[in-house]
């Protein structure tokens, strides 16, 4: 019994550390994972790994290609014109049902990783600032309980997330200012969802999208030759 406990607790940190790899680029888009080296970099057998890599692909973590393994899923030209086109309104409907459905144990759990997001940008700690950006939207969405939005939620997310690690630089005064509005628009954001007002927390996420677009686009290049996006700056 302890030994298949044991083996759980490493397939399930695993999986966490590969999808904390993945958002912050530290395996970058479209790389090919290693079976036999991953699999010994968290100690576990074949198996059990190739499960975690079914699982990420159907998160969009990941892409298992045929005859050649598991893929980091790429960001391309047309992925990130998709992303640009939908992100604001699957963030603004999202924030609406939020706004409708959230009980007080997740406004709980969003505003203890709220704290922690003030805190990581105090510190000036970029990966701990993104993961938990990411954690504060997925949340959101766990709120708006609906389940034909939280699988596009999710997915916008991971590249959100990695763009995000491509042009974050917090050593700048205009960074600084930005992140400080953005932890300002979370704070009201829920206050909001605690006021239950759909408008204001759908608003609120539309204005936090803007404050991030146009930046995010500047450092999204020219597609590569072979398809795989080119992240500039």
């Amino acid at each position: 019994m302890e030994e298949r406990a044991t083996g759980s607790s490493r397939k399930n940190r695993g999986y966490e550390d590969l999808k904390r790899r993945i958002l912050t680029c530290d395996l970058a888009p479209g790389a090919y994972l290693d079976e036999t080296e991953v699999a010994a970099t968290y100690g576990m057998s074949r198996p059990p790994l190739r499960e975690i890599f079914r699982q990420l692909a159907g998160e969009g973590f990941l892409a298992i290609q045929e005859n050649r393994g598991a893929q980091v899923t790429p960001m391309t030209h047309k992925t990130m014109r998709n992303f640009f086109m939908v992100a604001p309104m699957i963030y603004a409907s999202v924030a609406e049902l939020a706004a409708q459905h959230a009980t007080a144990a997740q406004v709980d759990r969003l505003k203890s990783t709220q704290a922690r997001f003030r805190a990581a940008i105090t510190a000036r700690d970029v990966a701990e600032r993104a993961t938990l950006n990411e954690r504060f939207h997925a949340i959101l969405g766990e709120m708006a309980d609906n389940e034909y939005l939280m699988p596009s939620l999710a997915r916008l997310l991971i590249d959100h997330t990695r763009i995000g690690m491509t042009f974050y630089n917090a050593s700048t005064p205009r960074f600084a200012e930005q992140q400080s509005i953005a932890a300002d628009q979370h704070d009201a954001m829920i206050e909001a969802i605690e006021a239950c007002d759909p408008k204001a927390s759908s608003d609120l996420a539309i204005a936090h999208w803007e404050l991030s677009r146009e930046q995010m686009q500047q450092f999204v290049g020219a597609p590569a030759l072979n398809g795989t996006l080119v992240m500039t700056g």
